[in-house]
């Protein structure tokens, strides 16, 4: 068994280390966790810029890179409290996005400003119980490469955003996206389709 499973079929173990990483009811891991720890196990590529604004809610049990010549904007919040977040080379996330893993995020992306990338859920079903104490559920989100999303568009649990998509501003999307594809509206609908025989965007 690995020191991970091992730490999480035990429930005393388990918070004991959650607590000296990450104070009570925070999400925000300390201090020396941020400066002594991530730096070591988290990947950042050459010439990536993460904003001296950003929220980083980065611990080292999952997963946390950006590649090559990317940027996180100020106000951001990026989270790996639940599941991996995998930024690619060349893409930019824009002021504001907050990004709660998993989420992947493909190579030469542009998300634009208020952006929500949530790969986690609470549940809601025990109704003696407030959502915020009931169990959460992951479901990864991906993000292509060489996709635009607008700005303020909302992309739930569970989707996957094809190839060279974009996805127009204000846009709620609760189902995965082809490939070659424009999207927009709430709930987010097919409104274009790159025509690959005419070499045309087709409407749809």
């Amino acid at each position: 068994m690995s020191i991970k499973s091992s730490l999480k079929s035990n429930p005393k173990l388990k918070s004991i280390i959650h607590f000296l990483l990450i104070p009570s009811n925070q999400a925000r891991p300390r201090l020396w966790v941020k400066y002594f720890v991530n730096p070591f196990i988290h990947h950042k590529g050459k010439k990536a810029l993460i904003r001296r604004r950003t929220r980083m809610d980065i611990l080292p049990f999952n997963k946390f890179s950006i590649g090559d010549n990317s940027t996180i904007e100020d106000f951001s919040t990026i989270n790996n409290g639940v599941g991996d977040v995998i930024i690619g080379s060349g893409t930019r996330i824009g002021m504001s996005n907050v990004i709660i893993g998993p989420v992947t995020i493909g190579n030469n992306v542009i998300l634009a400003q208020n952006i929500v990338l949530s790969g986690l859920n609470h549940g809601y079903e025990d109704i003696n119980t407030p959502p915020r104490l009931q169990k959460v559920t992951v479901n990864p989100i991906v993000v292509e490469d060489d996709v635009w999303i607008g700005a303020n568009a909302l992309l739930a649990a569970g989707v996957n955003i094809g190839k060279h998509t974009v996805s127009a501003g204000g846009s709620v999307v609760t189902k995965s996206v082809p490939p070659f594809s424009v999207v927009a509206g709430n709930p987010a609908k097919l409104i274009k389709k790159y025509n690959f025989e005419i070499n045309k965007w087709e409407r749809v």
